[in-house]
């Protein structure tokens, strides 16, 4: 491939929009191009590395007995409404009618589909256990794009489906594709992706795993624990908290706080800690409206992942009226007279002596103890994990907290839609039984995106040899002079015809704009014919991520770049 007929342009400004590097490096660099929020198009360079992803991701499937299938981009409501989902799910469920007035779905996820093409084959228990997957463009109506090729709505993803008639089996099979996964990481350069533990989210099932690239660009909180191997996603990671009770509990005294209706205002008007604080926070059930109530210590935040887990349905900020019997910035569990759902946040559990709302305007109590004032109560995980907290695993405390990119999830779902979209089969017995799922996904684009976040510097990218646009960078400096161009022609058909993959740059331009575009291409091995190399009838050999650089005689030229891409930089 000659760069002179290289479709996209390279350019040295950072795009002002461009908020974290690959997003900007992949602007620069003539990979893609924005059509809509959230939507883009790849140029050829991306494509070609998308397309290598593709591969490996095909290879390592096909390795775990998976079988390539095709489903719909476009899809029947029908589908999603035998799961219970058209309804449920929120606005990043595209919906539409077609011009015979029929419901459809621009498919984000394909489990209806599975279920529906495999349903009437896998009657008998002989047919299980099997695995299809597809790699597909999907559509997300994501309210948040963001990132470049991080967070955006149509992407193209590799979903995968497992049908077991057991649960010993799906775990064997879950297990199988966690190491597939492992594999996959480390072969597109991304050796560094941890395993946590996650929550399974509008997916369903009982147990879920994300796979994360630790970066500080990355949207989701990693909770992990640096004395044993605990690690998970903070919608999922338990929080341990171990209060110890004042000896003695004051009484319950009320307190005159006029315009004091902050954690932040508490504290400083009673010169106190937010540990020692009870707050409120109201939501509103999306299935009926409802507001509910949380308690929580004052120091922690509402886990909403866990909070809509615990309800069983999506939840948003409340409207705080009296019309429920609350009183905004004053609402307490003492003698709270509502009709709305309470919940108590296990960080409260073994308190006492705490400042709280009095449910009446510009009055708190001092003094409160939950057990003695309002009796027994359940507590509930509702709260999010603290750096420096206690580890569910080792007890000890010592977690941090990172963030990471999402580059990949695994789901045990069960029966959640075999039995909702009537998928059984005859077992050994002659009896009915529904098969077990799993589910696991990899969104390919994301996944280019997230090595270029691992692994460039200030100038481009530095693609690894397994992923790279192109094995070979040629470089012909001064392609004036009648020498360089016929000696780089000739080594550009010699590597080709070798099978190599190429990209020649004989451009009459600069060598600073060369190699500037050089950088931006990422190219793991560049090789630089130039008018001092050729004095020493010699060409120099270098590498994208400066490990290599070598001076080598122009007959040996072309064996040493082969055996440096398919041994030195072999993944």
């Amino acid at each position: 491939m000659k760069l002179a007929n290289l479709v996209g342009e390279r350019f040295k400004e950072r795009p002002s929009d461009c908020l974290i590097d690959s997003h900007a490096l992949m602007v620069r660099g003539g990979y893609i191009k924005n059509v809509a929020n959230g939507i883009y198009s790849s140029f050829t360079p991306l494509k070609r590395i998308v397309k290598k992803i593709e591969q490996i991701i095909r290879e390592e499937m096909d390795n775990i007995d998976g079988q390539e299938v095709s489903f719909p981009v476009v899809l029947p409501a029908s589908l999603w409404e035998e799961s219970d989902r058209y309804d449920n799910v929120g606005d990043e469920l595209l919906r539409f009618y077609d011009r015979n007035n029929g419901k459809y779905v621009l498919g984000m996820t394909h489990e209806e589909a599975a279920v529906h093409l495999v349903r009437e084959y896998a009657q008998s228990y002989l047919k299980y256990p099997f695995m299809i997957y597809q790699i597909q463009t999907k559509f997300r109506d994501e309210a948040r794009s963001r990132g470049g090729l991080i967070r955006v709505r149509e992407f193209t993803m590799k979903d995968a489906y497992s049908f077991h008639s057991s649960q010993a089996d799906l775990e064997d099979y879950y297990n199988k594709c966690h190491k597939a996964y492992e594999r996959i990481f480390e072969r597109v350069g991304l050796p560094q992706v941890v395993s946590v533990a996650s929550d399974s989210g509008m997916m369903g099932g009982n147990l879920s795993h994300e796979f994360m690239l630790l970066s500080p660009v990355g949207e989701d909180s990693v909770v992990i624990c640096k004395s044993c191997n605990y690690r998970a996603n903070m919608d999922a990671a338990e929080n341990i908290v171990n209060n110890t009770k004042d000896e003695m509990s004051n009484p319950l005294t009320l307190v005159h706080t006029p315009n004091i209706n902050t954690i932040d205002d508490v504290c400083s008007f009673f010169n106190t800690t937010p540990d020692k604080t009870c707050k409120a926070v109201v939501y509103q059930k999306e299935s009926d409206n409802k507001p509910v109530v949380l308690f929580i210590r004052g120091d922690y935040e509402v886990n909403e992942a866990k909070l809509k887990n615990i309800l069983g349905c999506d939840i948003y900020p409340a409207e705080i009226n009296n019309e429920h019997g609350l009183v905004a910035g004053f609402i307490g569990a003492y003698k709270l007279n509502t009709d709305c759902e309470v919940l108590f946040d296990r960080s409260l559990e073994n308190t006492n002596n705490l400042i709280c709302g009095a449910n009446k305007v510009d009055y708190h109590y001092t003094g409160f103890d939950i057990g003695r004032d309002t009796g027994n109560v359940d507590y509930i995980d509702a709260s999010k994990v603290t750096a420096n907290g206690t580890c569910p695993n080792c007890k000890n405390n010592t977690l941090e907290i990172s963030r990471g990119i999402e580059v990949g999830n695994i789901f045990q779902l069960g029966t959640r839609y075999t039995e909702a979209m009537n998928m059984t089969y005859l077992d050994e017995d002659g009896k009915r039984k529904y098969p077990v799922m799993g589910c696991y996904g990899i969104g390919v684009g994301r996944l280019a995106a997230a090595v270029c976040e691992a692994r460039h510097d200030d100038y481009g990218p530095i693609w690894p040899m397994s992923v790279a646009p192109w094995q070979v960078h040629l470089c012909a400096v001064r392609v004036d002079d009648h020498k360089i161009k016929e000696l780089a022609d000739n080594i550009y058909n010699q590597l080709v015809k070798k099978g190599l993959e190429v990209i020649y740059d004989d451009r009459s331009v600069s060598a600073g704009v060369m190699f500037s575009d050089a950088d931006l291409l990422g190219v793991p091995l560049r090789v630089i014919i130039s008018p001092r190399n050729l004095k020493e009838n010699c060409c120099e050999i270098v590498s994208r991520d400066k490990k290599i650089s070598l001076k080598v005689k122009l007959d040996e030229c072309i064996d040493q770049i082969n055996d440096l891409v398919f041994t030195e930089f072999a993944e």
